[in-house]
């Protein structure tokens, strides 16, 4: 047995620190910054990821295990720092970030040779603004590099079809890296992507892809919440591959219908086509308001109607959208006009599918019945999904009325479909989409979340998307109280610079991003208040709360400067995390 040492960071995301390991004669070969392998831990052999490699023992030698096995390859040390970095920027653990930069499979043997990209000087990264129908194609085939590898991170990876044969009839090399694949597939790209000279397209997890000869990444949609992974460390695939891009003096470019003020920030203003092409990549926009309609209408009213008939008798299907799930999410008493409340708590109560009524806040349930009157019919005031599916197949009783959401099964058939945002992306193949229609936009426009212009604005780019150029006659319902909001004007002009001047000098005036970073606090109360207490003292750090949650305490972290706020959790957390459950999202998308 040698005395080469190296450093491993176990699998093990409670254990947030590296142990060295002396590295056998017989698996020195195969030992190199990356490498997954297997060590002696707490009695027990744990997998981990050499992080570091021919280092001066922490211990004297003698003290020191041997790795147990070598797993297989793991991600190259370039790789394994941006894991590092992005574990410090997002206040996760970083056995967390290799996870997704790492094979699902064991990939064995030596990457195969392939020639590292040639040094050159960095090129400024680029914003363009790109209508939602409009064809990107030929806008990503001009920007694959010419030499070296190509990484683009596509939002949506349902439609990348097109994209695929486009690429491929160019004579790249093309593969597929994203986490809705079967492990044995996402394995093989893996392994392929490290011989680079290839194009790899995929989800956010593909901007980890181990590809030597970075040279240019492409970002789709570079807004969308779909590039930012939900658990925590909570990592953004647009802010991880412009990090990369800097790191590797990669080309950048970001595109999205409405670019956020992020990448304005990151790449200045962005670059827009002519206003005919901007226009064309739009579909028709119709704007209802309810209040013009009869009384007693509801979310059904005569312009959705005449659509819907419409976009069927032509052969084409319809997507309604309404993100409120369930049948009634407020309910009001038909005899004495006094809101469903639940008796146990006091909160508004919602209609289920069982037709009872069930307490959102602590769950309770109980029979259709009025605690004030005792009536037994109840009117809903916000309807969900399921009843307006109801509805929807009374209007069209010939029709194949179809409820989605995200918890839907494999949908077959269907000429309207019905549901949250969820079903622009579960829609089977079929006739192409004639119509999307928001049924109750105002709970977007209104929603109380500062990012909530930027985020309905690109919920109606992806339903332009599903509905096409205006050119194909497709339609933009959009049923709201608020026609002149200014997300509405921008739809109506295709001018996705609207929201940016507006929203601008909001987010300016209250540090929030990009002119700040934020961060929120979830967890058990022992946790939560020593995160809050140990960040008191630092300047930097502006701190609102703790105040109650469901399930413990909550807070709220506001900085001007992500280093700042970063260092902060990194010195605090730790000790926080060990007094009880806790949950930290930095960028957090919906506060």
């Amino acid at each position: 047995m040698g005395s080469r040492v190296c450093r491993v960071r176990p699998d093990v995301p409670a254990l947030d620190r590296t142990f060295d390991y002396l590295v056998p004669e017989a698996m020195a070969a195969a030992v190199t910054i990356g490498t997954i392998v297997r060590v002696p831990l707490a009695g027990r052999r744990v997998r981990g990821w050499v992080v570091d490699d021919d280092v001066e023992p922490e211990a004297a030698a003698a003290r020191l295990l041997a790795l147990a096995k070598v797993v297989g390859a793991g991600p190259p040390p370039d790789v394994v720092e941006l894991c590092e970095w992005a574990a410090w920027r997002w206040a996760g653990a970083p056995a967390l970030l290799l996870r997704a930069a790492s094979p699902p499979n064991a990939v064995r043997g030596p990457a195969p040779l392939a020639l590292v990209r040639a040094p050159r000087a960095p090129a400024a990264p680029e914003l363009l603004a790109w209508p939602p129908a409009g064809d990107r194609r030929d806008l990503v085939a001009a920007r694959i590099a010419p030499e070296g590898s190509t990484l683009v991170i596509v939002a949506d990876t349902h439609r990348l079809a097109a994209l695929r044969k486009r690429l491929e009839r160019d004579g790249h090399r093309m593969l597929e890296l994203h986490g809705t694949e079967p492990d044995a597939a996402r394995t093989r790209a893996w392994a392929d992507a490290r011989a680079g000279r290839c194009v790899v397209v995929g989800g956010r997890v593909a901007v980890w892809a181990p590809v030597p000869d970075l040279a240019a990444i492409i970002v789709l949609d570079e807004g969308d919440e779909a590039l930012q992974e939900e658990r925590t460390p909570t990592w953004n695939g647009r802010d991880v591959a412009v990090e990369r891009a800097r790191r590797s003096d990669a080309s950048l470019t970001l595109v999205a219908a409405s670019p956020t003020l992020e990448a304005e920030a990151i790449a200045g203003a962005p670059v827009r086509p002519d206003r005919s092409v901007e226009r064309d990549g739009w579909p028709i926009v119709e704007i209802v308001d309810p209040r013009e309609e009869p009384p007693g209408t509801g979310l059904l009213t005569g312009p959705l109607a005449t659509a819907l008939h419409h976009a069927v008798d032509r052969g084409g299907r319809a997507v309604c959208l309404l993100n409120r799930r369930g049948r009634a999410r407020l309910l009001s008493c038909v005899a004495c006009n006094e809101l469903a409340r639940c008796e146990h708590c006091g909160a508004f109560v919602e209609e289920t599918d069982a037709r009872t009524l069930r307490c959102a806040r602590c769950g309770k349930e109980r029979p259709v019945i009025c605690l004030h009157c005792h009536a037994t019919r109840l009117k809903g005031l916000r309807l969900g999904v399921s009843r307006v599916r109801d509805d929807l197949a009374a209007l069209l009783p010939r029709v194949e009325v179809v409820e989605v959401d995200a918890s839907t099964a494999e949908i077959t058939g269907g000429q309207v479909f019905v549901g949250t945002e969820a079903v622009l992306h579960r829609l089977p193949p079929g006739p192409p989409v004639m119509l999307a229609a928001f049924l109750d936009f105002d709970q977007e426009l209104l929603a109380p979340r500062y990012r909530a212009a930027e985020q309905a604005m690109a919920l109606l780019a992806r339903a332009a998307r599903r509905v096409g150029h205006r050119a194909g006659g497709g339609r933009l319902l959009v049923q709201t109280r608020l026609p002149d909001h200014e997300v509405l004007e921008a739809v109506r002009r295709a001018d996705p610079t609207l929201i940016a001047a507006l929203e601008r000098p909001r987010r300016e005036e209250l540090g929030y991003p990009p002119f700040g970073v934020l961060a929120e606090i979830r967890g058990e109360a022992p946790a939560v208040s020593t995160l809050v207490d140990g960040l008191r003292p630092f300047a930097a750090v502006d701190v609102f709360g703790p105040t109650s949650a469901a399930t413990g305490l909550q807070a709220l972290l506001r900085a001007s400067d992500v280093a700042a706020l970063c260092d902060a959790l990194a010195a605090v957390a730790p000790a926080a995390k060990a007094e009880g459950r806790l949950r930290i999202a930095v960028d957090p998308l919906r506060v």
